[in-house]
């Protein structure tokens, strides 16, 4: 309610709440740490200009926010094509004690940010939100605005995709 006032405490304590996570979220579909930084940004742009206007969630805002974040996400999927997005990776950070493990945890990340892109955006989203950022079947329905039975449907799908692209056998 007092961010709907638009109370500079409020937001301040919503902006500190859900920007780090954000920001995985974002990272983790992006894979480009600047890229991930301006979906917060936007994100919370987007929140503030939908607040100033007299809208914005009356509940669940972190399921609204990650919304935002992912419509953000598929736009600059539609952007880019695959090379424009694989030319964005970051680069391998090898200064630390083991360059050659550092080297290989990224070439895996780069393989599951493939993989996760040959999804549909909700199998995709439902993936994210539910093995990489820990959520409930029905955090994600409120977040997709879905019934909890099509969130357990994308969830199935979506794996069996991944396990396809992996080399896995699915058993239906």
């Amino acid at each position: 309610m007092r961010a709907r006032e638009l109370d500079e405490q409020a937001l301040a304590e919503i902006y500190d709440s859900y920007n780090a996570e954000l920001f995985r979220y974002a990272l983790r579909m992006l894979g480009n740490e600047d890229l991930a930084e301006e979906c917060v940004a936007e994100t919370f742009s987007r929140l503030l200009h939908v607040l100033n206007k007299g809208g914005g969630p009356t509940q669940y805002l972190r399921a609204y926010l990650y919304r935002i974040a992912h419509n953000w996400v598929t736009d600059q999927y539609r952007r880019l094509s695959q090379e424009e997005r694989l030319s964005q990776e970051e680069t391998i950070d090898d200064s630390g004690d083991n360059p050659p493990q550092a080297v290989a945890q990224e070439m895996a990340r780069q393989e599951l940010r493939l993989a996760l892109q040959k999804l549909t955006p909700d199998q995709r989203q439902v993936i994210t939100l539910k093995y990489l950022e820990g959520w409930k079947n029905y955090e994600i329905a409120g977040a997709l605005n879905k019934p909890v039975g099509a969130i357990k449907s994308l969830q199935h799908r979506g794996l069996n995709t991944l396990r396809r692209n992996f080399g896995y056998e699915v058993v239906e």
